[in-house]
């Protein structure tokens, strides 16, 4: 549960701990990104179907737009990625590669 010194980050960087599958359980994520007019979040991870399917979830029922970049995230197996991917994410928000979402954003 340490930050390795390469990936840091900044001073004034969040650091949000999880330890659940889903990034809004039991942390205080939801508060940090209202407080700054978060509306919309991309999501990326290692374990498609588990952590980042469970954030996505309560991402999309605290309101927030959800981003899925399907290529900067994996999983155990490739039928629970292609299932999450294919089946669940389109119905929670906006899924792409990471190319599209960055030519978006620069757009």
């Amino acid at each position: 549960d340490q930050i390795v010194d390469a990936l840091a980050g900044h001073p004034e960087d969040v650091v949000v701990t999880k330890r659940n599958w889903g990034a809004f359980y039991a942390t205080n994520l939801d508060l940090q990104l209202r407080r700054r007019g978060v509306t919309q979040i991309v999501l990326t991870g290692v374990a498609t179907s588990f952590g980042v399917e469970s954030t996505a979830r309560a991402a999309h029922e605290h309101g927030y737009h959800v981003t899925l970049a399907t290529d900067a995230m994996t999983d155990l197996s490739a039928e629970g990625h292609a299932n999450s991917v294919e089946r669940i994410f389109p119905r929670l928000g906006e899924t792409g590669t990471t190319a599209e979402i960055l030519e978006l954003l620069q757009a």
